[in-house]
């Protein structure tokens, strides 16, 4: 089977995502994937002709987010008419499963130069989710499919990471801790310039610099700050979303009917809303060698799981354990890990569940500090531990996040 390598990756800074406070919050979402193709283009010298297909990720594809930002975004970039391209969604795993499956096209032997890569504007997407004709019923609730919400009760994620907590009897205290390292390693990896390869600041029209570094970080946060914020999601877990009284908290009581949800999330322990776009630029092997492409990994193995959509946040277990089976490969091989922090609790029930070492997960923080821009997530932390990996002259590094509906991708590089 031909191996697919990974030559470059880079990704935009991570904007605040609120309209009116965001530096990229003003611009379209092409912009931001256009930024980052560009990129992969000039510090390459692609020649665009020749890449077979770009495949997004984006989540929300509703109006200005809708529309094949794939496609829309490499002509946007400059690219040559011949380079394809497809948006997918697999919520937020979708910047992971689209690496996933560029990486599996040129595996394949059917192509030989793909990009995967996606973009989220969520201070665009809150403002459509105002917009959400009402017959649709409240997100993630199946579009009012009755027979599918008695099948497989969806909840908010918020409450469904509250749920999962309470079951595991994992602390506040425990998930304001990892916030709070969160935090801290992101500040460190700041300051040491640790993002400084994968970063391509976002210029506006006439070439000045919107924003060149991460917008959303709060170096200044305490534990007592942390544990000053009241839960975010314990007003919402009862309150009717329909006129048969259906509530977040009684979706997931259908299916756990003797769990009473204790609240910990808050702001500080969530992942923030941002702005971003990444990309990763594959190649064949023949087809690096014949154009002069140094591939920086390859490709070990990928993987996808499914586990309960009413919980909906606990598949990255088993979807590492996946991959890694598929690698040949057992936990203490892994020299780095990216565990996306959509949720405190996501991350450190990762870590208790597969006895990690903490020292080698998210070690330049995560989505608590930094941001999770839902479809572009998975492919800049793809980005992310290629360059640890670089910097620490390390050789494997594991990817994966949880995504709604229950599910997980996960993908493993090895540095070359």
């Amino acid at each position: 089977m031909p191996e697919a390598l990974i030559i470059d990756a880079c990704r935009t800074p991570r904007g605040i995502g609120k309209v009116g406070k965001g530096a990229l919050a003003d611009f379209h979402p092409q912009h931001l994937a256009a930024t980052v193709l560009k990129a992969l283009k000039e510090r390459n010298n692609l020649n665009t002709a020749e890449v077979d297909d770009v495949i997004w990720g984006t989540s929300s594809q509703r109006g200005k987010q809708g529309g094949d930002l794939g496609r829309m975004s490499a002509l946007d970039a400059g690219f040559d008419i011949k380079a394809s391209g497809v948006t997918l969604d697999r919520f937020c795993g979708s910047g992971i499963t689209s690496v996933n499956l560029a990486a599996a096209m040129i595996m394949s032997g059917m192509e030989d130069l793909v990009i995967g890569g996606g973009t989220e504007m969520m201070s665009y997407t809150a403002a459509t989710a105002a917009q959400r004709d009402p017959r649709e019923g409240p997100p993630l609730m199946d579009a009012g499919n009755t027979h599918l919400r008695k099948l497989h009760p969806q909840s908010h994620q918020g409450i469904c990471a509250d749920a999962i907590a309470t079951m595991e009897g994992i602390t506040r205290q425990a998930l304001d801790e990892l916030a709070l390292v969160s935090q801290q390693r992101a500040d460190v990896a700041i300051k040491e310039g640790r993002f400084k390869k994968s970063l391509v600041p976002v210029l506006r029209e006439d070439g000045s610099v919107a924003l060149d570094h991460e917008e959303f970080p709060r170096p200044q946060t305490t534990m007592e700050g942390l544990s000053a914020l009241k839960p975010s999601f314990e007003a919402m877990a009862n309150v009717p979303l329909d006129e048969n009284g259906t509530t977040f908290a009684g979706l997931i009581n259908q299916v756990y009917p003797d769990l009473k949800i204790q609240h910990f999330h808050h702001a500080g322990n969530s992942s923030g809303v941002v702005d971003g776009a990444g990309a990763v630029l594959l190649a064949s092997e023949s087809y690096a060698k014949k154009h002069g492409l140094k591939p920086r990994a390859r490709i070990v193995a990928m993987a996808n799981m499914g586990d309960s959509p009413t919980l909906m946040l606990n598949a990255p277990v088993p979807a590492a354990k996946k991959v890694l089976a598929k690698a040949g490969l057992t936990v203490d091989d892994i020299d780095l890990w990216e565990i996306n922090e959509a949720f405190s609790v996501v991350a450190e029930k990762f870590i208790r569940d597969l006895k990690l070492d903490r020292e080698k997960v998210n070690v330049n923080g995560g989505a608590m500090a930094l941001g999770h821009p839902i479809g572009a997530t998975g492919s800049i932390l793809i980005g992310t531990v290629l360059d640890e990996l670089e910097r620490r002259e390390q050789r494997y590094g594991l990817v994966t996040m949880c995504a709604a509906g229950g599910m997980a991708p996960a993908i493993i590089i090895e540095r070359i």
